[in-house]
């Protein structure tokens, strides 16, 4: 019986880790949507849910690792090949980490579940929507290798990073004010702090994205 040749076997796994990558993203993306509607409606169950749900999230990352790693030792893959696989290492870890701060999200409000809210919730609703929007074309620039995509989602972080200095700004407002607000303005900035990083994770796979499609690595910004 003859052996399979290398490279289709290489081939079907590449398409199995990117096809694993999509799944894992989408995960992510719902666990961000699920913990804001667990903080908006005070909802115990659905915060609950989303920790029990990133342990899934966690396995799916860890079988991606392992899956790489075997193709590096078994599948003699080219330099091409090599920056695909070592990239979706990275993006399959930053996805995970971004499902920790959905998780994150889902505590905080667990937290908070007995108390009202400080204020209506604005700034934070649109920072989870656009980083969920990050999240979803940063890995279609890395499967895609689509340089200018990814560009324009780190672009979209600015948009973020200002949200946040914003509910920053307006949550010290509220703590310098009232002291009795203290905890809850905290709770809220741990949630902000959650958001922004989402959208660095974010950024880290478009830096992937782009190391995969020219071959360059560095930061961007």
């Amino acid at each position: 019986m003859s052996k399979v040749p290398i490279r289709p076997v290489l081939d079907r796994s590449l398409i199995a880790v990117m096809d694993d990558l999509l799944r894992l993203s989408s995960m992510a993306e719902q666990a961000i949507a699920i913990s804001m509607k667990a903080l908006n409606e005070r909802n115990a169950d659905l915060a609950t849910q989303v920790n029990t749900n990133d342990v899934t999230l966690n396995e799916i990352r860890y079988a991606i690792e392992e899956t790489c790693y075997r193709l590096i030792a078994t599948q003699a893959p080219n330099s091409t090949d090599l920056r695909m696989i070592v990239g979706a290492v990275s993006v399959a870890t930053n996805l995970e980490r971004i499902g920790d701060h959905a998780a994150g999200v889902a505590r905080l409000t667990l937290r908070m579940i007995d108390q009202p809210l400080l204020k209506p919730l604005i700034d934070l609703p649109q920072m989870a929507e656009i980083a969920r929007e990050m999240v979803r074309n940063s890995v279609l620039a890395f499967s895609e290798r689509d340089v200018a995509l990814a560009e324009s989602v780190v672009k979209r972080d600015d948009v973020v990073d200002t949200l946040h200095q914003k509910v920053y700004n307006d949550l010290v407002a509220y703590m310098t004010r009232d002291v009795s607000t203290i905890e809850r303005a905290t709770f809220l900035l741990w949630v902000s702090h959650n958001l922004e990083r989402i959208g660095d994770r974010a950024c880290n796979i478009c830096e992937r994205a782009i190391y995969v499609a020219t071959g360059e690595l560095k930061e961007i910004s």
